[in-house]
């Protein structure tokens, strides 16, 4: 027979990497107050570019996650099962922080430091960290309830995973859900029908009785969520255990598993609240501004995550280009590619770094910083907003880069291009983010003052950025059709955050290139279209360093 099958010009495999090795990152790190954490990112970023680590995440979105409802004999049991690599994922991410140990660490930058391995982390299995973002988040809303954060909060900081379900008082460490959207709502949280009736506190100690149908519940298998139900004094929020104080099971039915598009490892859920038993998180009537806590953290972790998926891509993309060859070059010396690696690796690098910003932004308003505290809270909204949208379509570009190579699942492409538009949904889709800007501004006009105050650190800079600043200031000298300019307001106000902050730490290079190409007209609709003159040979290598 004649031998046909020899391979030629083709990638080797990303093997071994260190996904931590990333200027950006690390410049962000330490510029926020958290380079003392660089040696444990350095290990956790080769552990999860190890061969093992990207098995397991291959694997647990090869097989997800399925429902029991019932066991054998028809008695009603509502778990979730999943493979074993899902339960070493978490085990994996509780142990090094990345859910809510920031919370018991009073070390300066402890928030940046967890934000930074959520970005490493998140180039493996993006599914496993909806739980460890929800139990992050979940510290800060919990606390509106001293008794109950007194005692679950140690048990939520724990380094250790200690899945099952039991009564969460017994556990060694807890997991946190989120119950918000209903089927009638969605975002209109305040449309929802779920009710909660007091109990009386001679039997059942201040508990009140859930009934209602929630339509999109993730990692379902939490030890407790934090609930919004409607109590006799309004909208309130509520902690609902899946087991009782007194053991037994609390009646939270799994009525069915999302079949999604993305973040398959990961169980979504609809649930019905069945006479279930939950105790009061602040006051009544006061559910949203309770819970939103809770919400704005996770909303840092979608533009985290949505740049670490960024990062993702652009390591493969470039890697590919460095090793294959078309016309009698690699593909990365090619002119044209070079432009779209140069011009993906920008995007990544802005959302990177206003990503640690906000994170130190976070870390110094835990800490009381008041001036902080304002400026993350349109920066937060824009950003998430920005940062989340080019997620998908940079995918999509990077996914190009390996042409027919990045289209098979085995490239693990498109497990990043599945999940790439997810962010943009949780915790508030563009639309709402871009809302919530304006809500941020018309209560608290100071919080767009602080935000201006940051992007000013740049003046005089860049002509390009000072011009693009000078625009959007004129957007708020008229208010009339304010919510049908949002998006465009808040596409603007996201950019000159990003160049002023890559003017003051990115290299001449990167920041030049960006300005010409976001603030200075001369860029096309596609990625790859910068201008003649950029040093993509430098921003490359910086990128896929």
């Amino acid at each position: 027979m004649t031998t046909t099958h020899e391979v030629t010009n083709q990638v080797p495999p990303l093997a071994d990497a260190d996904y931590a090795a990333y200027p950006p990152l690390l410049e962000g790190l330490a510029r926020e107050g958290a380079g003392w954490a660089e040696d444990d990112l350095h290990a956790l970023g080769r552990r999860a570019g190890s061969e093992e680590i990207q098995d397991w995440s291959r694997l647990v979105e090869k097989y997800p996650p399925t429902l029991r409802t019932h066991d054998r004999y028809g008695h009603r049991i509502d778990e979730v099962e999943f493979v074993p690599q899902w339960h070493q994922l978490m085990t994996e991410a509780v142990a090094n922080g990345l859910h809510a140990a920031p919370w018991a660490d009073d070390r300066v930058g402890a928030h940046v430091a967890r934000s930074a391995k959520t970005f490493v982390w998140g180039g493996t299995d993006p599914g496993h960290l909806c739980p460890i973002s929800m139990t992050y988040a979940a510290v800060p809303a919990l606390r509106a309830n001293p008794t109950l954060s007194a005692l679950y909060e140690p048990l939520l900081t724990s380094t250790t995973y200690d899945f099952g379900l039991r009564e969460p008082s017994t556990k060694r460490g807890l997991i946190a859900g989120m119950s918000m959207t209903e089927k009638q709502g969605g975002s209109d949280v305040r449309a929802n029908t779920t009710s909660a009736t007091p109990l009386g506190s001679t039997q059942s100690d201040g508990a009140y009785e859930l009934v209602g149908h929630k339509w999109f519940t993730s990692a379902p298998m939490s030890d407790f969520f934090l609930t919004l139900a409607q109590a006799p004094g309004g909208l309130s929020c509520f902690f609902v255990p899946r087991v009782l104080p007194d053991g037994t099971r609390n009646p939270i039915r799994l009525q069915r598993l999302k079949d999604k598009l993305g973040n398959r490892s990961n169980a979504s859920s609809e649930i019905e609240y069945d006479r279930a038993r939950g105790w009061l998180v602040g006051e009544e009537g006061r559910g949203v501004p309770t819970i939103i806590e809770m919400v704005n953290m996770t909303r840092l972790d979608c533009a985290v995550g949505s740049a670490a998926g960024m990062r993702f891509g652009l390591m493969q993309a470039i890697h590919h280009a460095r090793h294959r060859e078309a016309f009698g070059k690699r593909l990365v010396d090619q002119p044209l590619m070079a432009n779209v690696l140069a011009d993906l690796a920008l995007e990544a690098e802005a959302a990177t770094t206003v990503g640690m910003r906000l994170a130190g932004a976070t870390d110094r308003a835990v800490r009381g910083d008041e001036q902080e505290a304002l400026f993350k809270r349109v920066g937060l909204a824009v950003s998430k907003y920005w940062i989340c949208k080019r997620a998908p379509v940079h995918a999509a570009e990077a996914l190009e880069c390996l042409g027919g190579n990045g289209y098979v699942e085995e490239s693990g492409m498109p497990r990043l291009y599945r999940e790439a538009p997810l962010p943009s949904i949780w915790e508030g889709s563009g639309n709402v983010a871009a809302l919530d800007t304006l809500r941020a501004m018309a209560r608290q006009p100071e919080s767009l003052d602080a935000f201006f105050d940051e992007v000013a650190l740049a003046t005089g800079a860049d002509s390009r950025l000072d011009d693009a600043v000078a625009r959007i200031r004129k957007e708020f000298s008229d208010f009339d059709d304010i919510e049908f300019r949002a998006r465009r307001i808040v596409e603007q106000l996201a950019l000159i955050l990003q160049g002023s902050l890559l003017v003051r730490h990115a290299p001449h290079e990167v920041a030049d290139a960006f300005c010409a190409s976001r603030f200075g007209g001369d860029w096309g609709i596609a990625f790859g279209t910068l201008p003649v003159g950029t040093n993509a040979t430098a921003i490359i290598e910086r990128a896929g360093a």
